[in-house]
């Protein structure tokens, strides 16, 4: 992961069906060095989060401003009839996952349900998004996504591979399924449902990856990793390690085409970033194993990526390991001295450590059978150290008395 990130905030819009952070020149919300975090790999979340305060959230994070909302809608009511013309029958709304909360109605039929889309195809939709009051937040003649990456709204996501190539429909959306509790400042308020009014335009088998150049992979795992950034501030970890499996997926994937040496460097940045991404996703679900795992990947490319050292010790930490976190925060530490955040984390892991070596001293005395100087039996004061047990001293007695008779049984015979 290369140490820029995007700015907290890059005043570039985020359309409505990928939600992702558009890609913006001098995107990086980092100002500190390459390696360190404050609104990219770190959050910035409770008061009470042990991540880096300086360090960003995620790489490359942007809370992009959505643009002012256009005119109101118009009327999506089909035309009043002629007296004389028979109305058709209204078409039955679909419950599409089968709790009510995502609802899909046709307009316009399409071509047949074999023209329906394949999960993986890319598909071209005209999409236009509404709030409850008729107030239109998006219009996209042509927006363009690869069917089941969850690169878009999962409302739109889950609803267009029931689409007919050419079917208009309506999708009527809970806010769990568009921007939930969050929301999109300024124009979409936190659990706002949605209408979306949309048209299966056109569907198509996604790239090759084989014959895709390094700077078409490098920006395909950008995408990915991006929308993955969307779903971390979302608080929705579970989307977010989908996406950056997804984009790793990308830049591991065979090639047939030679890359040249800015290409691979430019695609180990956005592995690099998507590792540091991905650990902080699974430290949030409290997958320590696996976020172990991305932060030594993350290690191997760059042994000084304050990111990575900073998540391996709090996983080693979380897992009680303190004698093998502390080493590493400080090596993190010596990297970046001002970093207050190290500084009060290596601080509480020092102490933690200190505990339980005591906590486990007097464990040991206990099973040992060697009692704590505090609970230990006072001696006697009258005991002298010298003093000799009394069965020695009877024996030492008996033994002298024979010594002196048989001497004397000796004397009386000669």
């Amino acid at each position: 992961m290369a140490s820029s990130e995007e700015e907290a905030s890059t005043g570039c819009p985020t359309p409505v069906g990928t939600d992702t952070a558009p890609s913006c020149p001098d995107s990086d919300p980092d100002p500190a060095p390459a390696q360190s975090d404050s609104t990219e790999d770190f959050e910035v979340l409770e008061e009470d989060e042990d991540d880096l305060s300086e360090l960003p959230p995620l790489e490359d994070v942007g809370r992009a401003r959505a643009p002012p909302p256009p005119e109101p809608p118009e009327d999506t009511r089909s035309p009043e009839q002629d007296p004389g013309e028979t109305p058709e029958p209204p078409q039955e709304w679909l419950d599409v996952l089968g709790n009510g909360l995502l609802k899909k109605k046709t307009l316009v039929p399409g071509r047949g349900a074999e023209s329906r889309p394949r999960k993986g195809q890319e598909v071209t939709v005209r999409l236009r998004a509404a709030l409850e009051d008729g107030s239109v937040v998006e219009e996209d003649p042509g927006l363009t996504f690869t069917l089941g990456d969850c690169d878009v709204l999962q409302a739109l996501d889950l609803c267009v591979q029931l689409l007919e190539l050419g079917e208009n429909a309506l999708i009527v959306s809970d806010a769990k399924y568009c921007y939930g509790s969050h929301g999109r400042s300024p124009d979409i308020p936190p659990n706002a449902a949605l209408t979306l009014e949309v048209e299966l335009l056109e569907a198509r088998d996604g790239p090759d990856l084989e014959l895709l150049s390094g700077k078409e992979k490098a920006a395909l795992a950008n995408r990915k990793r991006e929308r993955g950034n969307f779903y971390y501030q979302q608080a929705d970890y579970v989307l977010a390690i989908n996406s950056y499996d997804i984009a790793l997926k990308v830049i591991g994937s065979s090639s047939k085409v030679d890359f040249s040496p800015e290409e691979e460097a430019e695609l180990l940045e956005v592995k690099v970033k998507c590792l540091n991404n991905l650990a902080a996703s699974q430290l949030k679900l409290d997958h320590y194993e696996a976020a172990l795992k991305s932060c030594n990947l993350v290690l191997e490319h760059q042994p000084g990526n304050i990111k990575a050292l900073f998540r391996k010790g709090k996983v080693l930490a979380q897992q009680g390991e303190y004698r093998e976190a502390i080493p590493i925060l400080k090596a993190a530490l010596k990297l970046e001295p001002s970093n207050k955040t190290i500084h009060a984390e290596l601080s509480k892991l020092v102490k933690k450590h200190a505990d339980q070596k005591t906590v486990e001293t007097e464990m040991y005395r206990k099973m040992l059978g060697n009692p704590s100087a505090g609970s230990a039996p006072v001696k006697c004061k009258d005991k002298l150290p010298w003093s000799i047990p009394w069965k020695w001293l009877f024996g030492a007695t008996a033994i002298a008395l024979g010594g002196v008779a048989l001497s004397v049984v000796i004397a009386a015979r000669n």
